[in-house]
């Protein structure tokens, strides 16, 4: 029984549907209604997922190429991989810090201020285990663990959404969702500080002139097909994909090539790259149709005035061309901050996925506070930072003793949990 909760609790797409039902039927609509509804809703979030997939299979051989094109090594940050390494020592722990953290989020969100459900499956996954992690390298085990993990999980759920909302409504224009991702503090906050770099009048002007968003770039006729977002980003990766393969090594081409020339896989893996961008954006609208008015019905009846927390694809779709912006600034950004890691403990390589989730994130958020410019800086700002952070924080904990080699932690959000639980730590003498 607890390993179907566990597995139902950690599967996103079943969380989000029996909000949807739960929702359905507290409005009391039909059963038809319901059945249909509460399938929508798992589909579209499946139809998001599988686009994500996508995307990171991939941004996978994306990485391959660019470290052996670059002469690069050191670790990558990935949390899933962390805490699916860690699940033969620490799977006990991870999974009642689970699903008692999501218990103790739907409690706070209930009886505080802080009125929001997380339902990020794979973040809740993965902060469980770090969060298992910690506390064992801080020598706290089993029941205690999980109790003071859970706790910690019950906050970071409802905390940092709230956080981030009011950026959220920048964005959206509305109330209606919140961000469920723990990178969200530095998403938000390099969005902000893009808006405000962006915001600054340049040359002589001393009035600032309304801000031109990455979503109306105006075009001449004969460049028209590059207002078609898809065209664009299509374009953009099979530039990305050629001068990265042109300084990648033979043996390594013919790895990821699989025997085929590197021309075709060039253009095959950058298109597919979009193409998983647009089933991700598809998926988003018909999820979220279906979910934000059966939310309405669970917030009302169960935690009254409560919002979702939903995954960052969910806010691509706000402006499509500041998500292309984002990654690429991002990617750049974290090129940077590689170098710069050098001179610290631990050299970070480009994580190529984190910087295109976050990264394309950061320029939605961007744009909203300061159009190009904004999203220019907060896409480069997000993906410096990112990594640096990664190798700044380094030190805090040794995942040797996991037999884990070459990767670390990547959520920002979940880094800061791991400085604060450390330094709550130090000071009590654990």
């Amino acid at each position: 029984m607890l390993d179907f909760i566990t597995s139902f609790l950690s599967t996103p797409a079943f969380i989000i549907g029996l909000i949807a039902l739960v929702g359905l039927i507290a409005l009391r609509k039909s059963a038809s209604a319901v059945v249909k509804g509460t399938l929508k809703t798992v589909l579209g979030f499946m139809i998001l997922q599988a686009g994500a997939g996508i995307i990171v299979a991939s941004l996978l051989v994306f990485s391959t190429m660019f470290q052996d094109a670059f002469g690069l090594n050191g670790v990558v940050a990935e949390d899933n991989a962390i805490a699916a390494a860690v699940q033969t020592v620490l799977g006990f722990e991870t999974s009642l810090i689970l699903v008692f953290g999501f218990l103790i989020n739907v409690l706070l969100a209930r009886v505080t201020p802080l009125k929001y459900i997380f339902l990020t499956g794979h973040m809740m996954f993965s902060m469980a285990a770090t969060i298992a992690i910690t506390l064992d390298q801080m020598g706290v085990s089993g029941w205690l663990a999980i109790g003071i993990g859970s706790v910690i999980q019950g906050l970071a759920s409802v905390v940092f959404p709230a956080l981030a909302q009011p950026f959220v409504r920048k964005v959206t224009g509305n109330d209606n969702v919140a961000l469920g991702f723990y990178g969200s503090s530095l998403i938000w906050l390099s969005g902000w500080i893009g808006g405000k770099l962006g915001n600054i009048p340049g040359g002589r002007a001393r009035v600032q002139r309304p801000l031109k968003t990455t979503e109306d770039i105006q075009i001449s006729e004969k460049w028209d097909f590059l207002k078609e977002m898809s065209v664009l980003m299509s374009l953009v990766m099979v530039i990305v994909f050629a001068v990265t393969a042109a300084f990648t090594s033979p043996s390594v081409l013919a790895e990821v090539s699989g025997g085929k020339p590197v021309a075709i896989m060039v253009l095959t893996q950058a298109l597919t790259f979009v193409v998983g961008i647009l089933i991700l954006l598809q998926g988003v609208r018909m999820f979220l149709g279906e979910l934000v008015p059966a939310f309405k019905g669970f917030s009302e009846k169960i935690v009254p005035g409560a919002k979702p927390a939903l995954d960052i694809p969910v806010f691509y779709s706000f402006a499509p061309n500041a998500t292309t912006i984002g990654f690429l600034m991002a990617l750049i950004g974290g090129t940077l901050a590689t170098v710069v890691s050098g001179f610290l403990s631990v050299v970070v390589l480009p994580s190529v996925i984190g910087l295109f989730f976050m990264g394309a994130a950061a320029g939605v958020f961007g744009n909203a506070y300061g159009g190009r410019r904004g999203a220019i800086i907060a896409g480069f700002l997000l993906g410096f930072l990112f990594q640096f952070i990664v190798a700044l924080a380094y030190p805090l904990i040794g995942l040797g003793d996991y037999g884990i080699v070459g990767l670390w932690f990547a959520s920002p959000d979940a880094i800061l949990v791991v400085a604060l639980m450390r330094a709550v730590g130090l000071l009590f003498g654990v």
